[in-house]
Formats: structure tokens, C-alpha cells, sequence
């Protein structure tokens, strides 16, 4: 992988003390949570709790997704505080931003879920490329990321986005909130320029209409995931022509936008179920 979970990272959890149900004491790792505010040039945006890892491409990628920064936006500077817990990222022309503050409404998500009244509005014009996806390919990806050594393995209590082409994962990336797992994604493609075209994202988090969203903003064909589905995230798939995958556990799927896109080259009669470690977490929302 271009970047890989980081389970053993020192800032990212710690051991606490607990007892277990026979009274025993017991040492379990416990995922660390602190705040981080992100700044667009002067002007201050939002505070959200994260795991404290790759800060830059979270900001980058929540004000991409929020339609604060624009594609051919050029930032001419990012700066991380660790002391100050903040991120300020600078861009060369002045952003329009104040007014879409004015329309902030909250939204189902976790962590960082704000969503602004224009995001439907950027999806107007959205086309998506045409991606088949080989069924082979699925089942290949969900064990290999399930058994990708990871926080969600080591202490649970976390989402994972992951970047796929064809059965590859490509950038792995965890969070206490999905929106700032697949926010970091963004962040990373943002800077590298990264071509979507061909690409899948793998989310652990639900199909919300937020998450499709983001994922058809970053120009992203297909997203999958071992959750299940909102209405109205498969009513937005339909409409911009999103293939959408959930509930994959094993050797099962259901897709709900975007089947005539799925190539079934394997019997899933053949499918090797899931490792148990890969399910014994139960931190999916």
C-alpha cells in the first residue's frame, strides 16, 4: 500500500486498566481522541475530533469535500500546530466560504458530519466514469483490508476508508468518524492528483447520503462497504451514477445502484469466509 494503518503508532492509542466480566483486571488498548481545528486562511471552520494522524490531508480533504476549496484552487501553504492542536491551510485567491457557513446544517454523521446546503448543488454537472468491477475483485479486496493489520483489529472503536484499484488497496486510512477516514482520502488525492477514474473506496462506515456524496465529489466511480444503506445515499448513487456495495461479509454483497456494472467471474460458492479476528470488532455505526 502507498499508506498503510499504523496500529502500533505510539500517539494513536493507549492501554487502560479495566476489569473484564469475572473481575479479573485486564489491559486493553484504547484508540486516543483529540481535537483538531481547521483553519482556512484567517478564517476559522471547525473543530473535529480525530485520532491526530496525517492533520494536513484531513484539512485539505474536509474542505475539498465541503466545496470550501475548488480543484483548480491553489494553496500556497498548510501548517500543523501539534501543541496547538490546528491546521491552517492558505490558498492564493480568497474563497467563498463565509456564505456557505451561513447554510451549515448537522447530518447523521459521526465526528466530522457537517454538511452544507450547496453540496447537492455540486453535484449538478457530476459525471461519473463507467468502471466494471469483477466480483473477483470484491471479495479479494474485503480480505485482504480485513486482514490488513489495523486499529480497528488492534482496539476497535474506529472507521477505516481505503483506496482501491482493481483487488489493490491502495491508501488506508483510519478514524474515530468515517467522514474523517474518507476526508483524509480526499486530502491525499487532493494533493497528489490523483486519478479517480478507475478507483473504488472501501469504506467500514454506512452508505449515508453524505458518504456518497463526498465519494461522487472526488470524481470516485464506485464505494463499497460492510455496512448497510441509507435511502436516500442509494437514491443519490442511483442519480449520478454510482456503482454502491454494501453489507459484504464473506462471500456475500448486496448492490443497490450499478449492478449491470458488476462482471460475476467467480462462484461465490468458492469464496473463503471471513476470519473471525476480521469480524470480532463491533465498531461499525
Amino acid at each position: 500500500m502507498l499508506i498503510a494503518p499504523a496500529p502500533h503508532a505510539p500517539r494513536l492509542t493507549r492501554l487502560v486498566t479495566g476489569q473484564d466480566h469475572l473481575g479479573n483486571d485486564t489491559d486493553i488498548a484504547v484508540v486516543e481522541e483529540r481535537p483538531l481545528t481547521i483553519f482556512l486562511n484567517a478564517q476559522e471552520i471547525v473543530t473535529a475530533m480525530t485520532i491526530g494522524d496525517y492533520p494536513e490531508y484531513l484539512a485539505i480533504g474536509f474542505l475539498r469535500n465541503q466545496g470550501m476549496i475548488a480543484d483548480d484552487d491553489e494553496i500556497t501553504g498548510i501548517s500543523y500546530d501539534e501543541e496547538l492542536e490546528t491546521v491552517v491551510v492558505r490558498t492564493a485567491a480568497q474563497t467563498d466560504y463565509e456564505d456557505k457557513l451561513l447554510k451549515k446544517t448537522r447530518t447523521s454523521g459521526c465526528a466530522v458530519g457537517t454538511v452544507f446546503g450547496d453540496m447537492m448543488e455540486g453535484l449538478e454537472g457530476v459525471v461519473l466514469p463507467h468502471l466494471e468491477i469483477k466480483t473477483s475483485a470484491l471479495y479479494a479486496l474485503a480480505r485482504e483490508i480485513n486482514t490488513t493489520p489495523s486499529l480497528y483489529l488492534e482496539a476497535g472503536a474506529i472507521h477505516g476508508t481505503v483506496l482501491c484499484q482493481g483487488e489493490t488497496p491502495l491508501v488506508y486510512m483510519e478514524d474515530v468518524g468515517r467522514h474523517n477516514a474518507v476526508d483524509k482520502i480526499a486530502g491525499w488525492m487532493f494533493q497528489n492528483k490523483f486519478d479517480p477514474a478507475d478507483k473504488l473506496l472501501y469504506t467500514t462506515g454506512r452508505l449515508t447520503s453524505e458518504m456518497v456524496i463526498k465519494t461522487a465529489m472526488m470524481g470516485i466511480p464506485a464505494l463499497a462497504s460492510r455496512s448497510g444503506f441509507t435511502a436516500w445515499g442509494v437514491d443519490i448513487a442511483r442519480e449520478v451514477g454510482l456503482t454502491l456495495i454494501g453489507r459484504m461479509r464473506g462471500n456475500r454483497f448486496v448492490c443497490l445502484s450499478g449492478a449491470k456494472r458488476l462482471i460475476r467471474d467467480i462462484d461465490p460458492a468458492t469464496v473463503k469466509d471471513e476470519p473471525k479476528k476480521a469480524r470480532r470488532k463491533g465498531s461499525h455505526d
